[in-house]
C-alpha cells in the first residue's frame, strides 16, 4: 500500500518528468514531456484550490504518516493522489504506445492507487471517486492548453 501511495505523489512524477525532460533529445519526447509538467502542476494548484475551500478533514483513523506533505495534506477532499492518477492514466494512454497487456496495468494501476487512499484511511471513498473525476476533467483541459512545438519555441524565444 505504501509503494502505491508514494507512486502515486506528486513529488516523484514532477521530478521524473522533470528529469525525463532534461534527457530528452527530440522535439516530439519534450513537446509531451513539457505538457506532462504542465499537467502535473495544473493538478497540483487545482487540487490544493479545492482542498483549501472545501477543508473536509481525513478520516479519524488517518495516521499522519504520509510521504512529503503539506498544509493542504491536511484535508482529504479531492483525492490528489487520485487527481493525479487519472490524468497521469489518461495521459499515458493517449500520448504513449503501449501494448494492450501495458495499457490494462495503467488503469490497473490507477483503480489501485485510489483503492490504497482508502485503505491506508487517508481519504474517504468519495473523496477518491470526485478526484478520479476531477482527474479525468483535468486530462481534458491539458489537452485544450496543450503546448504545440510552435507554442514553445514562442515561448522559449519570449524568455531568451
Amino acid at each position: 500500500m505504501k509503494l502505491l501511495e508514494v507512486s502515486g505523489h506528486g513529488i516523484p512524477w514532477l521530478l521524473g518528468a522533470a528529469y525525463c525532460l532534461y534527457k530528452s533529445d527530440s522535439a516530439a519526447g519534450q513537446e509531451v514531456l513539457l505538457n506532462l509538467l504542465l499537467g502535473l502542476l495544473l493538478d497540483l494548484i487545482l487540487v490544493g484550490s479545492v482542498k483549501a475551500v472545501v477543508r473536509r478533514r481525513r478520516p479519524a483513523h488517518n495516521q499522519m504518516d504520509m510521504f512529503a506533505t503539506f498544509s493542504v495534506d491536511r484535508y482529504s477532499f479531492p483525492s490528489g493522489h487520485a487527481t493525479r492518477a487519472a490524468m497521469c492514466g489518461r495521459f499515458l494512454l493517449a500520448h504513449l504506445v503501449l501494448a494492450p497487456p501495458v495499457r490494462v496495468l495503467v488503469v490497473l494501476w490507477v483503480g489501485l492507487v485510489g483503492l490504497s487512499r482508502v485503505l491506508l484511511g487517508r481519504h474517504n471513498v468519495t473523496d477518491v471517486l470526485f478526484g478520479f473525476w476531477m482527474g479525468y476533467c483535468q486530462y481534458n483541459l491539458l489537452e485544450m492548453l496543450w503546448l504545440s512545438p510552435q507554442a514553445l519555441q514562442g515561448l522559449l524565444g519570449q524568455l531568451a
